[in-house]
């Protein structure tokens, strides 16, 4: 949900559609934030593999001019997308602990990534991340190809019959606003009521049956990467071709980018 709010923004939304990742790449797009966010993770920013990870980040990103605040809201919607999503359909609320942890993680990695004018305030970086989506989100055209295309990966993990209720579901949890933004109409209520028995039924499975359905639900391959959790070089995660649109991504000749 993180990925596809940041599609809502145009100035966002133009990056991604001019470089054509998720055009042409979407599996492996996805697959290379999930890696190199899970080295931060797991071994901490500091750490070798963190710091290598987070290198691969800020090389990815200096293929474009890409405003501040822009890096500050999709920093902000890792931070608080999974919170609020925990808070509404998990099995337990999150604690002040867990969202502070959260917080200061990820502020952590922003300064690494030279983002700018990170506020040192829970509450104000997530009053920063409503005033953003109320002042940005608008209705263009990349938002709606880019969203697409995620819409198109998503539903792409499950066999056909049960693709096509995915692709029917999906959008329930978008807000209106964010519907909107990316071109999506409303999802009729068949749609909605399926949408929240499932994640209510999904809710109540996991707080009674926690070893199982963390077996059944974890997804631990990265699709483009066989091998994972082994045999890959943190070095070799990332775009190895991008088209970058001029320098401030608003309509200047295309530049093809090889690694």
């Amino acid at each position: 949900m993180a990925i596809w709010r940041t599609c809502c923004v145009p100035s966002i939304s133009s990056v991604l559609d001019g470089s054509g990742e998720f055009a042409r790449h979407a599996q492996k797009r996805y697959d290379d934030t999930r890696i190199l966010l899970g080295e931060m993770v797991r071994g901490g920013y500091d750490s070798e593999r963190g710091r290598q990870a987070l290198r691969q980040i800020n090389q990815a990103h200096r293929r474009f001019t890409i405003d501040n605040d822009d890096m500050r809201y999709v920093l902000s919607t890792f931070i608080y997308e999974p919170i609020r999503w925990i808070d509404r359909w998990a099995w337990r609320r999150t604690t002040e602990t867990e969202r502070l942890a959260a917080f200061y993680f990820f502020v952590e990695v922003g300064r690494r990534m030279n983002i700018h004018d990170l506020p040192s305030d829970y509450d104000e970086f997530e009053r920063f991340n409503r005033d953003f989506e109320r002042a940005s989100f608008r209705r263009v055209p990349s938002n709606h190809r880019v969203g697409t295309q995620i819409m198109d990966l998503y539903s792409s993990w499950y066999p056909r019959p049960v693709g096509a209720v995915v692709r029917a579901t999906l959008p329930c949890r978008l807000d209106d606003t964010a519907r909107h933004a990316l071109g999506m109409s409303t999802p009729p209520p068949w749609a909605r009521a399926l949408h929240v028995l499932g994640l209510r039924g999904h809710a109540r499975a996991e707080r009674l049956a926690p070893t199982v359905m963390a077996r059944l639900m974890t997804r631990p391959t990265a699709r483009t990467y066989p091998g994972y959790p082994h045999g890959y070089r943190i070095s070799d995660i990332g775009p190895r071709h991008v088209t970058r649109p001029g320098a401030d991504a608003k309509g200047a000749p295309a530049e093809s980018l090889t690694e």
